[in-house]
């Protein structure tokens, strides 16, 4: 029987089961993605409440991807970010991109959520930017738009238990015309289950139009456009 800590913890999982990872102070790093953003993200980190609490490389290299290729994409389209801790990726989007005017959603679970708000707020970006509470395999809340133009998810790949939850969310999400831009980075050799799980379940492409692939990819960090299958097949058809 599990103890009520236990019961409390994400997906109803001991978090002994969650890889240790060190704990940094509570502090607020300045990120201009080398300098793409002219106005700098300004990001509290807070590690209390969950490992999402801090900027990981995977968000980093998403983030930046998406500055660089999709600056002018994104217009007039939904925008859903997945296990967003604090908002990292999709705060840049709207920092840097041309967004709107549908709010983008960084989402989360509920001990991230003040710290979602906290960096919409540090970065003046109430007006672009919700948090909202997701629970990967539970029903979608109200607020999140049904199958999103745009599903963002970076460093959602640690925590196997979670693995089957993840592919059902963005079951959930994905849409005909939806593309979710979907990075992680390699830690272990049960990491490569998730992509042999997402792989049954969805049209998978690693991205190659970034200049810093080869640079990361040596990091064991990688890009994906993930896609509905019924999307390709809808294509087939009209061809």
């Amino acid at each position: 029987m599990s103890s009520d800590s236990e019961s409390d913890a994400p997906f109803n999982v001991s978090e002994t089961l969650i890889p240790f990872r060190d704990i940094k102070p509570v502090d607020n790093s300045s990120v201009s993605f080398d300098g793409i953003l002219d106005n700098p993200l300004v990001l509290k980190e807070d590690l209390k409440d969950g490992c999402g609490g801090q900027l990981w490389p995977a968000g980093m290299v998403l983030a930046k991807y998406l500055l660089r290729r999709h600056h002018s994409d994104f217009s007039g389209k939904t925008i859903v970010e997945l296990g967003a801790g604090g908002g990292l990726v999709g705060l840049a989007v709207a920092r840097g991109c041309t967004v709107g005017p549908s709010p983008i959603y960084i989402t989360d679970q509920q001990p991230m959520l003040p710290l979602m708000e906290t960096n919409i707020e540090l970065n003046d970006l109430s007006s672009t930017v919700a948090a909202a509470v997701l629970d990967w395999g539970a029903p979608l809340p109200d607020c999140i738009p049904a199958h999103p133009a745009i599903i963002l998810a970076a460093d959602c790949v640690y925590f196997e238990p979670a693995f089957p939850l993840l592919i059902t969310t963005l079951k959930d999400l994905l849409g005909p015309e939806s593309v979710c831009y979907f990075c992680f980075k390699r830690r272990r050799r049960a990491d490569l289950r998730f992509i042999k799980m997402a792989k049954k379940a969805f049209d998978i492409e690693e991205v190659h139009d970034d200049p810093d692939v080869d640079i990361y990819r040596r990091e064991n960090l990688f890009l994906y456009a993930i896609r509905s299958k019924s999307c390709k097949r809808d294509s087939r058809e009209r061809d």
